[in-house]
């Protein structure tokens, strides 16, 4: 290799299309595994699809899109052997894995158009050499998975998948869940020739592993770069004329940042996303074209220049000492309680039992979070901001669940509008009067408990369902004095659970029932056929007949040992509960259609308790 090769550095700004068609990637060891999380991928896939819907209109034509505006994705650093022409991921492969699985979720979605039109993307993903089909991002651990993904939609991690693998698999889910559906059959093939086209990547290649290595350090070391954090702060201190007061100020700033970094280095701006549209946001930008960003998203892009716009008007901060009593006060009070708020997520909390569960199945954090702080005050007693905390986290898990049971999405793009009135609604409220609103707003969902009776597991909504049944299990535990929680279900640090289906996957079993195999499938994952078994209790009863399975269900979780008579033969709490003889419990010595139907009522039945209203007038 020439010196002059070898100390070649070429940037150039490209495409996905032009990034990925016909391109094959190494991915190297240092940086193998694929570690993005929920929220990284849905942001992305907010910021995409908002970019995209600002410009679409229905009626454009196909040649319009190349006018729309332009998205920019980041940098992505190679180094190339110029030798062997071999091309490795240095620095992108985060962003570039989860681009291939938005590009194989967007070819399902348009599977079912004709040939015309549809838009070749097929070739972004994989290449075939001699007959042979390869995936772009060359990794052997990814190749079962990706394959399955591309041709099938879903793929079931085993115990031999690494990290990477189980988090590609809940990221596609992930992109399944928050996809709008405003960008429906007419808007995706516009949408698809927007992605690859419009979305702008830096390439960055190197010729040396040494050079590629450098600029990826240098990319990733900004240790000088001021964060819009930062830059609040030097405004808010501007603003505090008295020296003493200022510092006071300063050292109240910095042990905040300690707190809001101890649980994740970009907290701090997650933090002031959540404070600032909670609690003073009056605005959200149209979902139409050429629409101009509004409170709610200035705040998400430069929330310390919206606060130097807005803090006289929204803020009612003018004088040196509004300054300081405001950023005294309030500051570390919504820190406080937004760390705690936080907390309660990540582990279970008696006095906020709601908020674990909309950690696993809640909506965008970017609406979640300020409305998690837009009905408390500095005024409010200890108890009182739990309470409300609580009843807001409730209202939030009654949402998601009564649209998942309805087979609704509620991605941020359809939902946004909706919520941010709702945090417009409960903003400063009253204990009495937040318990008001929400209920007012539960009992205006559209999507209703019926939906339980036609809802089932299939492909993509697995993690749903055991969120589902993690909450049906602890409830019914519960009613016979139990103390067992959502979270012994649903992400135990002991035994895992999974879900089990009651009938094994044998349709010669059930010819008695069912002359077609697709018809047994769709009653074999009613949601009235499933509970919650131990990993392994699960594998090694499976395939059982029904009338070998019950006398094992009899051992386990209440809901499962309801399906065997014996169960309430030898327990009397069980049959003196008033509310388990109100849901209407019966045992079921047989597994057929019949005792599904039954099944699925009970479910909504329990459902309806759950969620019931009456909470709100506690």
């Amino acid at each position: 290799m020439s010196q002059q090769l070898k100390n070649k550095i070429e940037a150039t700004d490209t495409s996905i299309n032009k990034l990925l068609k016909d391109q094959k990637f190494y991915i190297d060891y240092f940086q193998r595994e694929y570690r993005w999380e929920e929220k990284h991928i849905k942001t992305l896939i907010e910021d995409l699809t908002n970019t995209f819907l600002k410009s679409y209109k229905e009626g454009d034509k196909p040649q319009e899109v190349a006018n729309y505006q332009n998205y920019y994705l980041g940098p992505v650093v190679f180094s190339v052997n110029p030798e062997t022409a071999k091309k490795s991921i240095i620095d992108g492969q985060q962003r570039i894995t989860s681009i291939t699985l938005l590009l194989i979720y967007l070819n399902h979605q348009q599977k079912s158009f004709a040939e015309e039109e549809r838009v070749a993307i097929s070739e972004l993903i994989f290449s075939v050499k001699h007959r042979v089909k390869s995936f772009n991002m060359t990794d052997e651990n990814r190749e079962e998975c990706l394959k399955a993904l591309f041709e099938e939609g879903n793929y079931t991690p085993s115990e031999n998948d690494d990290e990477t693998v189980i988090n590609m698999v809940e990221r596609y889910q992930d992109i399944h869940d928050s996809f709008p559906e405003e960008i429906d059959d007419l808007a995706l093939p516009f949408f698809i020739d927007w992605l690859i086209e419009n979305v702008v990547i830096v390439e960055i290649t190197a010729y040396s592993d040494e050079n590629a290595y450098t600029i990826f350090e240098t990319m990733n070391d900004r240790g000088l770069n001021l964060t819009p954090t930062e830059m609040l702060k030097g405004y808010v201190l501007s603003k505090i004329s008295d020296r003493k007061k200022r510092n006071e100020i300063n050292e109240i700033w910095k042990n905040q940042m300690i707190k809001l970094h101890d649980f994740s280095k970009n907290a701090d701006q997650s933090f002031f996303h959540a404070w600032f549209r909670g609690k003073y946001a009056v605005s959200i930008r149209p979902g139409k074209a050429g629409s101009e960003n509004q409170d709610f998203e200035l705040i998400g892009s430069r929330f310390h220049n919206w606060f130097k716009d807005n803090h006289n008007l929204l803020f009612k901060l003018n004088t040196p000492d509004d300054f300081y009593d405001f950023f005294k006060n309030d500051f570390p009070f919504f820190v406080k309680w937004y760390l705690k708020s936080w907390k309660a997520r990540q582990t279970f909390d008696s006095n906020l039992p709601h908020l674990i569960y909309i950690q696993s199945w809640g909506f965008a954090e970017s609406l979640q979070e300020p409305m998690l702080l837009s009905s408390i005050s500095t005024k409010d007693e200890e108890s009182l901001i739990q309470n409300k905390l609580d009843a807001v986290a409730r209202f939030i898990e009654t949402f998601t669940v009564r649209r998942s049971v309805n087979y609704k999405k509620f991605g941020q793009t359809a939902i946004k509008y909706t919520m941010f009135n709702i945090i417009k609604l409960i903003r400063n409220n009253g204990f009495p009067e937040l318990n008001s609103n929400l209920k007012k707003e539960i009992d205006q969902i559209p999507q209703q408990w019926e939906g339980v009776q036609h809802f089932r597991l299939h492909g993509m909504n697995r993690k749903f369902v055991k969120h589902f049944l993690s909450r049906i299990s602890s409830y019914v535990d519960q009613l016979v004095g139990k103390d067992t929680t959502f979270v012994n279900y649903h992400h135990p640090k002991g035994r895992q659970f999974e879900i089990e289906h009651i009938w094994a996957d044998k349709f010669q079993e059930h010819l008695d029932e069912f002359d077609q195999i697709n018809d047994f499938q769709v009653w074999r994952n009613s949601i009235g056929a499933l509970i919650l078994l131990p990993h392994g209790t699960n594998q090694s009863f499976n395939s059982d007949k029904y009338s070998d399975k019950i006398e094992h269900y009899l051992k386990e979780n209440t809901f499962a040992q309801t399906l065997h008579p014996k169960y309430y033969q030898k327990n009397p709490n069980f049959l003196k509960s008033p509310v388990a003889q109100q849901l209407g419990f019966q045992p079921h010595e047989d597994f057929k259609k019949k005792d599904i139907v039954e099944r699925n009522s009970l479910v909504q039945r329990i459902c309806e308790n759950i969620w019931s209203t009456e909470y709100y007038k506690q």
